[in-house]
């Protein structure tokens, strides 16, 4: 789910493995020391490269069949996808003894229940992100951002990422956020198209700043991204519609073809020790599935930014985003690209 706030990463050149191993994540979404301090605690030396979206970096391990990577972060559809397609090592709990730290819920999720190639990193959920302080009544349905009434039409935005743009789509009309059937897929395109007419803008990645501003009221938003307009405005809330969400996870991953898989094992080891793992909660304002990180947090945060305190019970209600294979990907693909091109 996670994308760099400047989403400025470019596809790189095939890596060429230098150092003892190489990691793939996203910008910004692990401390800036956390390479060094490994350094030291295993002697390895890492090489990060950094991918703007799952997209970007599934497309380089399709085609090259994972070749110069040796742990990356995807989310959990996608390492669906990549083990399906037999790319990913079997994550052994051997060499990583702090998969126990995760909540017993993280540990049994739909896509992977017991761990067993995916180590889950982060997970939350999305809903509505609203300015508490200029509505007369808090927004409670999904239809209050595909349908809004005349108090916020135009003050409004979208999230244009097909998964979580039509699951808004398939939620308002009861279906599940997976749904394959082509028939509802052209239904919800349908009412995305007439949905369109009455928002401000898609947008994955500045909805936040237009509620600090007051150019939108309402913001269809993950809940970390959520936090950030909180940050700076504590007015601004986050609301899961009656209609229920998705449950997102992003994870970790080890590759089968990596060249130093003892080293890939240290790393995510590493990323899940406690201190290292509450960082991310601390600073990205992310849930993380690590029980013993989060009951560590310190209460003000907690207290600033209540996202933060959604349980991991609340969370697995969600309906968990999955592979739906590539025929209904493409339908996907396909309805938002008509979506967007709408007038």
């Amino acid at each position: 789910m996670y994308a760099s706030l400047a989403l400025t990463s470019a596809l790189a050149a095939p890596l060429v493995q230098a150092k003892d191993m190489v990691i793939s994540i996203w910008d910004g979404y692990m401390a800036p020391d956390s390479l060094e301090k490994f350094q030291q605690a295993t002697g390895l030396e890492v090489d990060k490269s950094l991918h703007a979206t799952n997209e970007e970096i599934m497309g380089k391990l399709m085609a090259t069949g994972g070749d110069g990577y040796d742990v990356v972060f995807v989310s959990s559809q996608f390492a669906e996808i990549l083990h399906k397609q037999g790319l990913l090592a079997d994550m052994d709990p051997v060499k990583v003894p702090n998969l126990k730290n995760l909540y017993p819920e993280a540990q049994n999720l739909a896509f992977d229940p017991g761990n067993h190639y995916a180590a889950p990193y982060t997970w939350g959920t999305t809903g509505i992100c609203y300015r508490a302080d200029k509505l007369s009544q808090a927004p409670s349905s999904w239809n209050d951002l595909l349908n809004p009434g005349e108090a916020t039409k135009g003050k409004l935005t979208l999230l244009a990422t097909d998964r979580w743009l039509l699951g808004a789509g398939f939620l308002a009309n009861g279906w599940s956020v997976n749904e394959s059937d082509p028939a509802h897929v052209s239904q919800v395109r349908d009412q995305l198209i007439q949905s369109k007419k009455r928002i401000l803008s898609f947008d994955d990645t500045t909805f936040y700043s237009k509620l600090v501003s007051g150019e939108t009221l309402l913001a269809h938003a993950w809940d970390g991204w959520c936090n950030y307009g909180t940050r700076a405005d504590a007015n601004i809330k986050f609301v899961v519609p009656k209609e229920g969400s998705d449950l997102w996870v992003d994870t970790m991953v080890v590759m089968k073809g990596s060249k130093n898989l003892d080293a890939a094992y240290q790393f995510v080891n590493f990323m899940l020790a406690k201190e290292n793992h509450a960082w991310i909660a601390e600073n990205i304002l992310y849930k993380v599935p690590n029980k013993a990180a989060m009951e560590g947090l310190p209460k003000d945060l907690l207290t600033r930014y209540p996202t933060l305190t959604i349980s991991p019970a609340e969370l697995v209600k969600q309906q968990q985003l999955r592979d739906v294979g590539g025929s209904t990907q493409k339908a996907y693909t396909r309805a938002v690209t008509e979506i967007m091109a709408a007038q």
